[in-house]
């Protein structure tokens, strides 16, 4: 394992080695398609909860515009607004301080091992159609174990390898969609698109079904140190991304809807297999059922990716100690790697719908902490360059927030009372974490980071490279975004540029 490497070694990024390749927009939009999507896999359920093919088709064409993309957009502006891994994190503590800035890493931490301890367990349940060995607990424990034990492997090799392992994995599984579709042409009536049985909606597995399919765009702003010219780069693969996963979605359900007849209740996890059987043959049955396990591996690698840079960003910050930071000859950062690993494994034994309404429940709170820091920091600091800023005002950004605002209300109102009291210990864990922490890293048990200084942008208005806190003084109001790190020498998550600083004077 190398040395520890926190310093800001390039021009352009913070806390990205100079020996690790960074992500450009290709394999970026292939990680944030993984990190969102995955392909259809699993939308089958919306068709069955919603009572027929309208409700659904209907969720997934509308649904993004009054989710997926405001909050492409305040993720596409606050994560080149603060360009480092840690993400979501750096935003909450800028606007809110360093405790609600720990709260919102550990509830996004939990939900997305939570999340991630599903695909080794899907990936098992498409294998076991062909090895019915996979059904005895003897086989399909050590398998489980090997599968998320190759995959943490594959994130220790490095962060481009994971890129590019992502755009063929996305091929590989959207491909026999694409020649479904073309083949399907002819038997599509779309009057099937149009029926809906009321009687058998059932709305909590629906909104839940869309929103888990729909969410996550911000989970690549952990990574935001690791991209090549972020400013730049996020941004485009945040909307090729979206237009992207919308596609993967509506296109399989069009054709599996219209050119079909089927019950509505035949709809569950794995029908379009049997939806490829009646179209295609046996022939892309089995490429859909080999796409959608290779889909499931994607998947984990993104979201491992995620998390991990997650917990090395709270690391450079003091939010965490120090190990969590410490990365490997690789540029990856082993021991968040690790860690977790060993919450998937842990957490793999939960069925699918239990960890589907935790996590959903968790990534709602944390989301409402992410635009309201997104509305405090255009209010805050209104003037401030921001090298991607959404073309509206602060009040039209507020009632941009509004609409993805009122559906994570509604997601957590639906929730059940056992996701409550879940959800409810995780977040008072959450509120004890954090003094233990600090009492831990004031009687110097352990080691923290103290001397990591982030930047706020690539470069400012005028095209000026951004100096570290060592080479220039900062306005009051940029001290003040970070002030009461737990680190004393660490209080700022972003800097601003000289000319900035000048025009805020």
């Amino acid at each position: 394992m190398d040395e520890e490497r926190t310093g800001n070694n390039d021009s352009k990024n913070a806390g990205s080695t100079k020996g690790s390749p960074k992500l450009t927009i290709l394999p970026l939009i292939a990680l944030i398609f993984y990190e969102v999507s995955g392909g259809p896999f699993g939308v089958e359920d919306s068709v069955r909860a919603g009572g027929g093919p309208l409700l659904s088709l209907l969720g997934f064409l509308i649904f993004p515009f009054f989710w997926s993309i405001p909050e492409a957009l305040v993720t596409a502006e606050l994560a080149t607004f603060f360009p480092a891994n840690g993400g979501y994190v750096l935003w909450i503590s800028s606007a809110f301080g360093p405790f609600w800035g720990f709260q919102e890493g550990f509830w996004r931490w939990f939900s997305g091992v939570m999340d991630n301890a599903l695909y080794p367990v899907l990936f098992l349940d498409y294998l076991k159609h062909s090895l019915p060995i996979l059904n005895n607990t003897i086989a399909r424990i050590p398998a489980l174990l090997g599968i998320t034990l190759s995959l943490t492997f594959l994130n220790y090799r490095g962060l481009h390898i994971v890129g590019f392992s992502a755009i063929l994995l996305a091929c590989f599984s959207l491909l026999p969609f694409v020649v479904m579709a073309v083949i399907s042409i002819p038997r599509i009536r779309p009057r099937r698109w149009l029926v809906v049985d009321y009687g058998k909606v059932e709305w909590r597995g629906y909104f839940n079904s869309l929103f888990w399919n729909l969410n996550y765009w911000d989970n690549a702003s952990t990574l935001a140190g690791e991209i090549e010219n972020p400013s730049r780069t996020f941004p485009r693969a945040l909307w090729g991304a979206v237009v992207l996963v919308v596609c993967s979605y509506l296109v399989p359900l069009l054709v599996g809807t219209g050119a079909v007849e089927t019950d509505s209740d035949e709809w569950s996890a794995g029908y379009f297999a049997q939806i490829g059987m009646l179209i295609g043959g046996s022939w892309l049955k089995w490429w859909i059922q080999a796409a959608a396990a290779l889909s499931n591996m994607g998947l984990f690698e993104a979201e491992m990716s995620s998390d991990a840079y997650q917990l090395m960003g709270m690391s450079e910050i003091g939010m965490l100690p120090s190990t969590f930071a410490l990365r490997s000859k690789h540029g990856t950062p082993t021991f968040s790697i690790l860690c977790s690993a060993t919450g998937v494994i842990f957490l793999s034994w939960m069925s699918f719908q239990e960890i589907l309404e935790f996590l959903n429940f968790l990534y709602a709170v944390g989301m409402l902490l992410e635009f309201a820091a997104f509305i405090k920091l255009r209010i805050k600091l209104p003037d401030l360059h921001r090298p991607y800023k959404i073309p509206l005002g602060t009040f039209g950004a507020t009632i941009l927030c509004l609409p993805p605002v009122s559906l994570l209300v509604l997601v957590m109102c639906l929730a059940s009372p056992r996701t409550y009291l879940v959800s409810g210990l995780v977040i008072i864990l959450g509120f004890a974490l954090y003094p233990a922490l600090i009492h831990a890293k004031n009687q110097k048990w352990i080691d923290f980071n103290t001397d990591i200084t982030l930047r706020s942008s690539d470069d400012d208005l005028e095209g000026h490279p951004m100096v570290s806190d060592e080479h220039q003084a900062v306005t009051d109001e940029s001290h003040r975004l970070l002030s009461d790190s737990p680190s004393s020498t660490t209080s700022h998550a972003s800097h601003i540029s000289a000319a900035e600083a000048a025009k805020l004077e």
